[in-house]
């Protein structure tokens, strides 16, 4: 496993880190003993960043991710989670309510600190109020010793830009911005490594988009997205090869990205996913894809709120 330092935090994580949704059953009904096994099975084989939230299945991700870590030494993992959504159409971004759900995380995993809190979503509050209150009331906990350091999280670019020119960050975490289809992400990078944020990419499939699988009907992507994925995806398959695979191994190849989120509360999934870090990518084949994907490169979608 390779690590990279997480921007000006001094943290080194691993390329590969362990995307906590799946915990949640967020995809798919999940079993609890696999997930935990999931778990383990990722720290044991070098993983060692692990990401949360209390919205993934309100509050079951980090509950399972508590039984997990039960039996883990704390200096054995980094561990991230965020404060502001608690529900699909439920967002407090204020400072009481940011600085209550810290402990009401670290009591659910059974942790003392966390390593970075984060706004979750920050686009579908205020931005304002996220630079002026949300982020300073984090600072108070940083302070406190309950994290140590703080974040921003969200699909609009502009907006990690629009918070760090206002109030400090140390980390930024953005999804399906760096993947084979949409690699906008580094547009943006020159502004964060000036400022020495570290960066966090999510979602290396899409959210489903580069899968066999296809994505979930809530999936927000524009038709013409899908379906030009499901063609990049169906030629992979046709040459006996993984698009999972591709995406993966493309997405842990840009060196300025210090991790990337992969999740799976299937511990047969996350060997797959760590094993292919150390396997040679397939040039040929990523040229063949990306040539399919050209016609939506870089196409995203409408998030939150615009400012």
């Amino acid at each position: 496993m390779e690590y990279r330092v997480l921007g000006n935090t001094g943290l080194k994580v691993s390329v590969l880190s362990y995307g906590g949704s799946s915990l949640g059953g967020v995809f798919h009904k999940i079993n609890e003993a696999d997930a935990i096994r999931s778990v383990h099975v990722s720290l044991d084989m070098g993983i060692n960043f692990i990401d949360t939230s209390p919205f993934y299945g309100l509050t079951k991700a980090e509950t399972v991710l508590g039984k997990a870590l039960k039996t883990v030494k704390r200096d054995r993992y980094i561990l991230a989670t965020k404060v502001g959504r608690y529900g699909e159409q439920k967002f407090d971004f204020s400072a009481d309510r940011v600085t209550r759900s810290v402990d009401e995380s670290l009591a659910r995993m059974g942790v003392d600190y966390v390593d970075i809190i984060q706004v979750h979503d920050m686009e579908y509050g205020s931005l304002d109020q996220v630079a002026n209150e949300t982020v300073p009331a984090l600072r108070k906990v940083q302070k406190a010793g309950k994290a140590r350091f703080v974040g921003i999280t969200g699909l609009p670019l502009a907006n990690f830009k629009y918070i760090a020119d206002r109030v400090d960050v140390d980390t930024i975490l953005s999804y399906c911005h760096y993947e084979l289809n949409d690699t906008s992400l580094l547009d943006l990078m020159p502004y964060l490594q000036k400022k020495g944020i570290g960066v966090v990419s999510a979602s290396p499939l899409g959210m489903g988009l580069l899968s066999n699988r296809g994505t979930p009907a809530w999936h927000p992507a524009p038709a013409n997205v899908k379906d030009v994925c499901a063609k990049a995806a169906a030629h992979c398959k046709a040459k006996g090869a993984s698009i999972e695979k591709l995406a993966v191994q493309y997405s842990i190849a840009e060196k300025s990205i210090a991790t990337t989120l992969v999740g799976s509360a299937d511990p047969a999934n996350m060997i797959s996913n760590i094993n292919v870090c150390s396997e040679p990518l397939d040039q040929h084949l990523l040229a063949e894809v990306l040539e399919i994907l050209k016609p939506i490169h870089n196409v995203t979608w409408p998030s939150g709120r615009t400012k």
